[in-house]
């Protein structure tokens, strides 16, 4: 079990709980602000929040009250205001409302209420990607390919993305209707859904060859690592004794749960650093470091990562680099090396707000960087299509910039027809044939 050290009080061995209470003072008769109070501006000088400051937000909140051409709600002017605020911040800070913020826990857990589907945006519309098998979109009749161009009557154009995502979702047993157009034929529909409780699983394992395992973690949830771990035991179990290599494949995970990513790393090491955390404040000091378990006692593994594996799989990643554990395969990863702490508000939000890095256990900061693969395939040609052009955290606005420039050094009787897991199937195979040799060497 991974253990950890920091400057500051938890409510368990891996959750932190972060409450902040922001009070926005209107200015009235009752309002005063300390003279010796203030925060620094860019220079770190101190400045002044003044009452007239406070005074100018009230008033251009009055006037758009009142005379703007349109009916205004108050909740929303008020809402927008603060994601005004925290917009010019990073990319990863926001405001999540009531809504938001249960839902991103939701997620964090691997249940929410939905109708099973997956989406990728294209032209400001949904395009339906996955399906769940028997789930409540299936039935409904949405199928892979469709395009959602409407929810609950209102079109994509009139709700921005996280509210249509919000919009589909909703508790268990109610309903939803969607506007979908078949790309073959464009017939257009309306399909009413009853959304259900999804589960979604964030680990899926196979074996390869009858002594390999492989392991392909889509996101990190508060229990991935436990899942894991009991994953790799019935695969030893089918396997008939321990596993001669792991390729754990990390490719378009997004990340997920810090902690969660920890405990990944701790199923693998016996000692040492696995990740901490740097920010201003005496909470964003964290530190974890591994317990004395291997569960694979020392058989090597391969880890495979692209340019969407970021944040939590960046810690991963760098963690098992940096001590040796496991050899990186695959393409530069996304490099988002900066943590969010929700911070729940008293209307029952949260602020997601950036609050520190993360440092691999050699000082690495992957802000901007990423970790670089010790087997580039960048240049091979994959069994499932070119390596796509993707963006990476350093092309997005307002990203914190990087630190420093410099970086330290198939199922059993599947074709394996995926080249990267083919490529890392071929070290675990020589690894295995060296240490056999290795071993006979030893006993002459």
């Amino acid at each position: 079990m991974a253990v950890f050290v920091a400057k500051t009080s938890y409510d368990g061995p891996m959750r932190k709980s972060v409450i902040l209470t922001l009070a926005f003072c209107i200015a009235s008769p009752w309002v005063s602000i300390a003279e010796e109070s203030g925060v620094p501006d860019a220079s770190g000088a101190k400045t002044q929040l003044t009452l007239d400051q406070l005074r100018t937000f009230s008033e251009v909140f009055g006037r758009v009250q009142r005379d703007y051409v349109g009916e205004t709600n108050d909740v929303d002017l008020l809402e927008n205001a603060i994601r005004g605020l925290l917009s010019d911040l990073d990319p990863h800070t926001a405001y999540l409302n009531p809504r938001q913020f249960k839902a991103l826990d939701a997620d964090n857990q691997g249940e929410y209420g939905g109708i099973g589907v997956e989406v990728l945006w294209v032209s400001g519309d949904m395009s339906v990607v996955s399906v769940s098998e028997d789930g409540p979109a299936d039935r409904a009749g949405v199928r892979v390919g469709d395009r959602i161009i409407g929810i609950d009557g209102l079109s994509l154009e009139e709700l921005r993305r996280p509210d249509a995502m919000d919009q589909v979702r909703g508790p268990a047993g109610t309903t939803v209707t969607l506007t979908v157009v078949n790309e073959e034929d464009g017939r257009i529909r309306e399909l009413t859904v009853v959304r259900e409780s999804i589960s979604v699983a964030s680990v899926e394992t196979r074996l390869l060859e009858g002594r390999y395992g492989y392991a392909n973690l889509l996101t990190f949830q508060t229990d991935t690592a436990e899942e894991l771990s009991g994953q790799l035991s019935e695969l030893a179990e089918r396997a008939e004794g321990p596993l001669e290599g792991l390729v754990l494949d990390l490719r378009s995970n997004p990340g997920g749960v810090l902690s969660a990513a920890v405990g990944v790393v701790d199923l693998f090491l016996t000692e040492g650093l696995i990740v901490y955390t740097r920010g201003r404040s005496e909470q964003a000091e964290l530190s974890f470091s591994a317990g004395p378990d291997d569960e694979l006692n020392g058989a090597p593994i391969v880890v495979i990562v692209d340019g969407q594996s970021a944040s939590a799989s960046e810690v991963v990643a760098g963690a098992l680099q940096d001590h040796g554990r496991a050899l990186i395969m695959g393409s530069q990863t996304f490099g988002k090396g900066s943590v969010q702490s929700l911070i729940p508000l008293r209307n029952g939000g949260a602020v997601k707000l950036t609050t520190s890095r993360y440092y691999t256990p050699l000082g690495r900061s992957i802000q901007a960087a990423g970790i670089l693969p010790d087997v580039d395939l960048t240049g091979d040609r994959y069994a499932r299509g070119e390596p796509l052009a993707v963006r990476r955290e350093a092309d997005l606005d307002n990203h914190l910039e990087s630190e420093s420039a410099t970086r330290l050094g198939d199922a059993e009787g599947e074709k394996l027809e995926d080249y990267a897991v083919y490529r890392a199937l071929s070290v675990l195979r020589s690894a295995r044939i060296l240490t056999r040799k290795s071993d006979r060497s030893d006993a002459m």
